[in-house]
């Protein structure tokens, strides 16, 4: 989409001129700041001829109540105050450039109305649940386990046992006690995350999106990747969407409910496009937020046609106090950028800085897609936060390393391509650098704590799914086939014992499908809600992730995230027959100071001699809980085909 204006190429020199910052960079708080007596509205609007605010007591429809006209003053700002507490009221500008008058909503909004179409004034406080002010994140664990939810998916299953008015929203990550059709021995919901091993839940966009009508029905789904207002709750996740307060409020709620179960929660954010062009940043100061070609056409790196100019700084300061803002008000404990390859490097340092100054240093997780879906328009001279410049970023921003994704179940841009779970083979040298986090000299990471490693997340083919259209397509994706176990154990088992930080999609654990389908983005509920029948008929395919969850928070070895990690492997691997088997340094708090770990993807057993020493037998290719009463392993190991077995040498004078 392309909306006309004039003198394309002028304005954008002249928005990325030094000389339009340095008159027009605007540090003040934005929005409507709420106060008892009176309420103060702020908007930057540079290229405004007048900007006049209208306030409604609904959130559609309706006459104005009142109407006023903004002040200009310095460096681009407008404002105005109302007197009054005008908590709850709504409203909206009418902003005027170069004699075009646009409605708009306000883009630094905290608070709106049905489906964004109106912002409301709110005075926070009254959003807070009781208890919110002594809420706080659960103590940081040795290692990081990240599980991505969907709010919607994760509680839409009638079988879950969530309250029906609940399901799907926000609500349902609040209630406790829940367990499959009622039956109070398979936990489901809240309770079953708790007994999961996991340490951080990632929300996905659960800021206000445009594909969803709040007020439509129920049945509706989209996984939110179209941002309207970036400073304000969903609707259609919350109880009463007509009412602003209300979907704040139970948000809160649920971060709250997380915090006290021991989780913590990351917020999935997608500060690279608008839902649409014509956005209210668009709408308020046309063209600025948006990257543009010189003949006018919009930058489509995100496949969305409407990539915002995060290297202009007041695109760079509205993603920044938004983050902030999230981490502040919302308690949120971290940040998953989508498309982070769109985001300059200057503005993703500049928010590791900001939150480790706020927080301290690492408390708030930073991470995100290290690329783009195509070449986008920006600045010259500006650095993208892409894989080739992950050495300019910070140690404490982590991108997802599809190298190890696609190493272990194939490359998604080839559907029949294998990893090593699949029938891929064994690249002793690839599995190292996947072990190692792809960080270190000759690498993109600095280090581990700059990767991801993961197997699935909502988008591509869930693992499960991959692996059966691999490895035996004619058995369906319902079928627990053993040969599909066996791989999806081998699989997690490579994952969970790379030294970057972990991720699982939710329901990996139990083999979560989409029949087959790639891209559920809209599909319907019944494809993509969290099936939590499968969560107990598959239940010692999840118990096997529990055990190595377990376990990864007792290995030292593989929990460090320092740029000389890597230096833990001993520099020789042991080939045979298609196995490999390293050993790494496990100094720390461990009953085990050296660990053996052993991958066989061949369709054959291998057989490999131990090292000397008291080694005992941690993990298999059946069971991840041997470690809680280790067998003592000596001589030759024979490891059955697609497995891996992990060893740990003991140290004396220490229980598990």
């Amino acid at each position: 989409m392309k909306l006309r204006t004039r003198k394309t190429e002028d304005q954008a020199a002249w928005f990325d001129s030094p000389e339009f910052e340095a008159a027009y960079h605007c540090a003040l708080p934005l929005g409507s700041l709420w106060a008892p007596e009176r309420t103060e509205f702020r908007l930057w609007a540079p290229t405004a001829g007048r900007v006049r605010l209208r306030l409604f007591r609904e959130g559609t429809g309706g006459a104005p109540l009142e109407e006023l006209d903004l002040e200009p003053g310095k460096r681009g700002l407008w404002s105005a105050e109302a007197e009054g507490d005008l908590h709850g009221v709504y409203y909206d500008y009418l902003v005027t450039v170069e004699g075009l008058c646009r409605r708009t909503a306000d883009p630094y909004a905290r608070a709106c109305g049905l489906n964004g179409e109106r912002s409301m004034v709110v005075d926070l406080r009254r959003t807070d649940p009781e208890g919110w002010e002594t809420d706080r994140a659960p103590a940081r664990k040795a290692e990081t386990v990240i599980y991505e939810v969907h709010v919607k998916d994760f509680s839409w299953d009638p079988a879950c046992g969530v309250k029906p008015e609940w399901r799907g929203r926000f609500k349902a990550l609040t209630q406790e006690g829940t367990s499959l059709h009622g039956d109070g021995a398979h936990p489901t919901g809240l309770d079953y995350l708790k007994g999961l091993g996991i340490t951080h839940v990632q929300l996905m966009p659960v800021f206000d999106y445009g594909s969803v009508d709040e007020g439509g029905s129920p049945e509706q789904f989209n996984w939110g990747y179209d941002p309207v207002n970036y400073n304000v709750p969903e609707g259609s996740y919350s109880t009463d969407p007509a009412k602003g307060e209300v979907r704040i409020r139970e948000l809160k709620e649920a971060v709250q409910a997380l915090h006290r179960a021991g989780l913590r929660v990351v917020m999935d954010v997608v500060y690279n496009h608008t839902y649409r062009l014509d956005s209210w940043l668009w709408r308020t100061v046309p063209w600025y937020y948006v990257r543009q070609w010189p003949d006018g056409k919009t930058s489509n790196g995100s496949g969305c046609g409407c990539d915002l100019a995060t290297e202009r700084s007041m695109c760079g300061q509205y993603i920044l106090d938004s983050v902030l803002y999230w981490a502040e008000e919302y308690h949120m404990d971290g940040f998953r950028f989508d498309l982070m390859g769109l985001l300059d490097t200057e503005l993703m340092n500049s928010i590791r800085r900001a939150l480790d100054r706020r927080y301290g240093p690492g408390e708030k997780l930073l991470l995100g897609e290290p690329w783009a879906a195509d070449r986008a328009a920006v600045r010259p001279g500006t650095l993208l936060a892409d894989k080739e410049n992950l050495s300019r970023l910070d140690s404490g921003i982590a991108a997802f390393c599809d190298s190890t994704r696609d190493a272990v179940k194939g490359s998604l841009f080839s559907p029949d391509a294998r990893g090593l779970a699949n029938g891929g083979g064994l690249d002793a040298e690839q599995l190292r650098c996947c072990l190692r986090g792809w960080a270190g000299e000759g690498f993109p990471a600095k280090a581990p704590s700059q990767t991801v490693s993961y197997l699935s997340a909502h988008d591509d083919w869930t693992l499960w799914d991959r692996l059966a259209l691999t490895l035996d397509p004619g058995a369906g994706f319902d079928a627990a086939t053993p040969a599909l176990l066996r791989a999806n154990r081998f699989a997690a088992a490579v994952c969970f014992s790379c030294q970057g930080q972990l991720f699982l999609l939710s329901g990996e654990e139990f083999g979560r499908t989409k029949q087959g389908v790639q891209n559920t983005y809209n599909a319907p509920l019944a494809l993509n809600r969290l099936d939590w029948e499968r969560a107990w008929r598959f239940e010692e395919l999840a118990d096997y992730y529990r055990g190595l969850l377990a376990l990864r928070q007792r290995l030292p070895g593989l929990c460090d995230k320092s740029p000389k990690a890597g230096e833990r492997f001993s520099p020789a691997l042991v080939p045979a027959n298609g196995c490999a088997v390293l050993e790494l340094d496990n100094a720390g708090n461990s009953p085990w100071r050296r660990l053996l770990l052993a991958y066989n993807a061949g369709d054959g057993e291998a057989n490999f001699p131990l090292p000397p020493g008291n080694w005992e037998l941690l993990v298999d290719g059946s069971s991840s809980w041997k470690w809680k009463s280790p067998e003592a392993a000596e001589g030759h190991f024979t490891l059955p085909p697609v497995s891996a077995a992990f060893f740990g040498l003991c140290c004396k004078d220490y229980e598990i």
